[in-house]
């Protein structure tokens, strides 16, 4: 059995022994370049921890977990340039270092080789893991058409954010555990358990990000602090502060929706607003929520607490992440 450890010196050495094309440069280098920023590559960690969970082996698992993280940046690459994201994990995004259209194309080319990978497995596998991952792109898509929705939307609600989220965040970190017990041949009760697994940790890890972006340091998150507030962007954190404003709620929703009061100026009064109304405390509670419920999905699966437990104290890890 190996270790978190072990498992994540894998990934690192299948994404070095990556080679990609010269050219045409402007094509692959901001490729080359969006892989060498590194991340936490979450992703192809839960396929191999989970593959390795349910007895599966980690040669079957590698290329979909690397098919899944290459799908990963490539979203990145695509919500910068929506974003209009200046930072990408501390360094320039591809879109300012570079432009939006060869990010655009880079990405479209990222999504291409990821689909290539997700077919280097067990035989076997291969159809379900296909459909799972074409199935987890569509949802991943719509997720992001209703970010930008809410974006322009007046009334957006608590559930309707958790959907998108859901969506956008969640679906992919669930398919990433259900890709790896499906190369394992897991049967589809604990497939279904541990994509449910996924699903709330991955709820319970954006509304972390969420946080994050309000009271985490910005050396060690490696984007702009209060960049949310400063974008308007309807989050968990806004859409409680909304909910628990009472009769300051529409000139709450005028103050977060300015683009003419100074950045700085807005982070802080927000800020306050989110302080006085203890937003914080209700987010941290929401996080612990989704945990539990990521545990009692554990809980439901047929192997030894034994067998789970490198991916349980892993998740654990994430929960406590301040970056």
């Amino acid at each position: 059995m190996n270790s978190i450890q072990e498992l994540q010196l894998r990934i690192d050495d299948a994404f070095s022994a990556i080679r990609f094309p010269s050219a045409p440069a402007d094509l692959y280098d901001p490729i080359t370049y969006t892989l060498g920023l590194g991340g936490k590559r979450l992703r192809p960690l839960l396929v191999l921890a989970s593959c390795q969970m349910f007895g599966g082996e980690i040669d079957d698992a590698i290329n979909p977990a690397i098919g899944i993280e290459l799908f990963h940046n490539f979203t990145l690459l695509h919500d910068d340039i929506m974003d209009e994201a200046p930072l990408r994990r501390g360094k320039e995004s591809v879109y300012k270092k570079w432009n939006s259209n060869v990010a655009i194309l880079a990405g479209d080319t990222m999504f291409a080789i990821a689909n290539k990978y997700m077919l280097r497995t067990r035989p076997q596998a291969i159809s379900q893991v296909v459909e799972l991952f074409n199935q987890t792109a569509i949802e991943v898509c719509e997720g992001q058409q209703y970010d930008m929705d809410y974006e322009k939307q007046h009334n957006v609600s608590i559930t309707d954010y958790m959907e998108m989220i859901r969506l956008k965040t969640a679906v992919l970190l669930a398919a990433s555990l259900k890709t790896g017990a499906i190369i394992a041949g897991a049967g589809a009760v604990d497939c279904n358990h541990i994509y449910d697994f996924g699903i709330n940790i991955g709820l319970a890890f954006q509304i972390k990000d969420d946080l994050l972006d309000v009271y985490g340091d910005q050396e060690k998150f490696g984007k702009v602090s209060g960049g949310d507030i400063i974008a308007g962007k309807k989050t968990y954190l806004y859409l409680k502060a909304l909910e628990s404003a009472g009769s300051q709620s529409e000139s709450f929703r005028a103050l977060y929706a300015s683009h003419t009061i100074p950045s700085q100026e807005k982070v802080m009064k927000v800020k306050e607003i989110f302080n006085h109304l203890t937003i914080e405390q209700h987010t941290r509670q929401l996080i612990d929520d989704y945990y539990q419920k990521a545990l009692q999905n554990l809980s439901c699966i047929s192997l030894s607490v034994e067998a789970m437990e490198a991916l349980s104290d892993y998740t654990a890890g994430l929960m406590e992440r301040e970056n």
